[in-house]
This record gives structure tokens, C-alpha cells and sequence, in this order.
């Protein structure tokens, strides 16, 4: 297969790093990483085996490329920033609605689903990146500066961060990404006013 054979696929349509990195997430999670073929990835991907090898020299460079673009995909979704003096609820609710997009993005729970089989097989593979998808610092920081302006009253930030992260997931995340199935718009916004309500009855400051 050459680069310029035809091609009539969604993915052919992006720039070809991410036709090899889609291709290599559904790769991985259909038959694993030690069983992932270059060859089988550069066919998905609709480009020659050595355009496959000029942007990642191995799979294992491919599997840790695929840790980048979801940390860069998340990053850019909860870049929600705390500001100062405004009610915290409907801040609150921002930052909920920021990890639901990646909840709700197809693409992300591939990746996420990929990486938790990987996870299963070959633990040691997938902790080398583990922190570069974890929202946790993201919360962490926004409800940090929440605390410090007076907001929420919290006694320990990174406690306070992981139950906001876990009443997300535990509803919107887990079930999906086990079943294969996205969340409903509709369900979504429903555990994202339910987790800042409970987030608003443990953390808020009366008044």
C-alpha cells in the first residue's frame, strides 16, 4: 500500500499522525499489544508501513503516542480555570461539563477503553503513562483555588478532587466504557448536577 492509494474512510480526512494513531487505538484494543501488527495498523490507517515507522519508530513509541493525545485532548478540555468572586455552583458545573465532552467523545472512550484492556494484559506497559490521562490534576487545581478564594471549604483538595472525579465517573464513565456505549446527553447533564449538588452539600460555605 502506498500513501497515495485511495481511501474513502473517516480517518483519512485527518493529518496522517492521527489516521495512525486512531487506527493503532482500534489495533490495540481488538487484538492487544503484543499481538498489534504495524502492518495491520499502516492498513487502518490508509498509509504505507514506512510512513507508519517515520512518525513512530516502534509500537511501543506508538502506544505511548497514544498517552499524548489523550492527555493533550483532556488538557484542552479542562482548561476551566477558577475565577474569583463568581457563584461556584455554575463553576462547578463547568468543570463537570468539561470531563462529561470527554465522557461523551467517542473517540476519547476508545482510547480509554483500549487503555484498560491494555491495562489488564500488560500492566507494566500502561503505568509508564498512567498519569498523563488522569484528570485528577485538573480538579485538583480548580478546586484548590476554590478553596483558597473562600468558596468551598475543603480539608483535603486531593480527597475533595478524586470523590468529584468518582461521582463523574462512577455513572458516566465506568458502565460505558465497560459496555461499549457513550453516555446520553440527557444522562450525562443529569450526573453532572448530581455531583455538583453533592460536591455543594459536603464543600459549600453557607452564604
Amino acid at each position: 500500500m502506498t500513501d497515495a492509494t485511495p481511501c474513502t474512510g473517516p480517518t483519512c480526512e485527518n493529518p496522517k499522525r492521527l489516521q495512525i494513531i486512531e487506527a493503532a487505538v482500534a489495533e490495540f484494543g481488538e487484538r492487544g499489544f503484543a499481538e498489534a501488527s504495524m502492518d495491520r495498523i499502516s492498513a487502518r490507517a490508509c498509509v504505507s508501513k514506512r510512513t507508519v515507522y517515520k512518525h513512530f519508530e516502534s509500537k511501543e513509541n506508538l502506544f505511548a503516542a497514544i498517552a499524548e493525545e489523550m492527555s493533550a485532548r483532556m488538557a484542552a478540555e479542562l482548561d476551566v480555570a477558577y475565577v474569583p468572586g463568581e457563584p461556584i455552583a455554575p463553576q462547578l458545573m463547568r468543570l463537570a461539563e468539561a470531563e462529561g465532552r470527554i465522557f461523551r467523545s467517542p473517540e476519547a472512550m476508545a482510547m480509554a477503553r483500549m487503555w484498560l484492556s491494555e491495562t489488564l494484559r500488560a500492566p507494566e506497559m500502561a503505568q509508564k503513562s498512567q498519569a498523563k490521562i488522569d484528570a485528577h490534576g485538573a480538579f485538583a487545581r480548580f478546586l484548590a483555588a476554590a478553596s483558597a478564594d473562600g468558596a468551598l471549604s475543603l480539608d483535603s483538595v486531593d480527597r475533595a478532587a478524586s470523590e468529584f472525579v468518582g461521582l463523574l465517573k462512577a455513572r458516566a464513565f465506568w458502565p460505558h466504557v465497560l459496555g461499549g456505549t457513550v453516555i446520553s446527553a440527557e444522562e450525562m447533564q443529569d450526573v453532572q448536577r448530581e455531583a455538583v449538588a453533592m460536591m455543594l452539600a459536603r464543600y459549600g460555605v453557607a452564604g
